[in-house]
């Protein structure tokens, strides 16, 4: 897990982060309210998703396709006028939205919070930082434990829970006046059993069974050697694009579900 840096303060971020469209001479405005960024997500909820779509972030009545990120940083935009987890970061015409901008950008601007913090902020991040050149999962947590979030192709644009998930780190982002819950938020754990891709290589049994169920399956893990290395996690994700799932790359319980059910898989994992 990325590690987390000393902790902002919620005035600290609101007050010395401008938006990143600013220029020189123009009139201050007050910090947007991370409510705003929840209460426009919301209104979103039931819309489609699509891998990789593309949303324009000036246009303020789009209403999906959506991919993670690109709902994250919409949203973001519309509420705030502040762009933020995309590249460029100044063109809200060609901005394109991704988890590893989401790291980079906050890593960069110390907007960095632990996750046990984050489920307790409206409007706040959450974060499954993508591997080098794989895709990620981001959220909007609600601060009472749940999210708002562009999930899946099969799910689309949903209200969720935090808990029972892995995330990696929470993100307050730049230029926004966040609250944080006066009662404290707690979420379940995530489960101890996900295969996914970390360093070192996870290897052993389980990993290959699942490489034998996902060359069943006519995917390519490559070798079936028990190590979770890069093909391993690509077939992971593409069964999980071709089942509706939430594409992390990672064999989760809700893949793990999908994939017992599928011949052949179910008493081998």
């Amino acid at each position: 897990m990325p590690e987390t840096p000393q902790l902002p303060s919620l005035s600290a971020i609101a007050a010395s982060r401008s938006p990143s469209h600013a220029f020189a001479g123009a009139p201050v405005q007050p910090p947007a309210v991370a409510d705003a960024i929840l209460t426009l997500a919301r209104t979103h909820i039931g819309e489609t998703y699509v891998l990789g779509a593309r949303a324009p972030m000036c246009n303020k009545d789009w209403h999906g396709p959506w991919d993670c990120a690109e709902f994250c940083s919409w949203c973001l935009y519309q509420a705030s006028d502040i762009l933020f987890g995309v590249e460029p970061r100044h063109d809200p015409m060609r901005a394109d939205a991704y988890t590893g901008y989401w790291a980079a950008q906050a890593r960069a601007a110390g907007t960095i919070v632990p996750i046990d913090r984050a489920v307790g902020i409206a409007g706040a991040f959450l974060l499954r930082e993508p591997q080098s050149g794989r895709v990620g999962h981001i959220a909007i947590s609600d601060g009472a434990g749940g999210t708002v979030e562009a999930h899946s192709s099969k799910l689309g644009v949903i209200a969720s829970q935090a808990g029972g998930r892995r995330w990696d780190y929470g993100i307050l982002a730049p230029g926004i006046r966040y609250f944080a819950s006066a009662s404290p938020v707690t979420v379940a754990p995530p489960p101890t059993d996900i295969l996914r891709l970390t360093e070192p290589m996870l290897r052993g049994d389980e990993v290959r069974r699942l490489q034998q169920c996902l060359a069943d399956l006519g995917l390519q893990p490559g070798s079936i050697d028990g190590v979770f290395g890069p093909q391993t996690e690509a077939a992971v994700a593409a069964f999980q694009a071709s089942q509706g799932l939430l594409v992390d790359g990672e064999f989760g319980p809700a893949t793990r579900k999908a994939m017992k059910a599928m011949k052949g898989c179910g008493k081998r994992l």
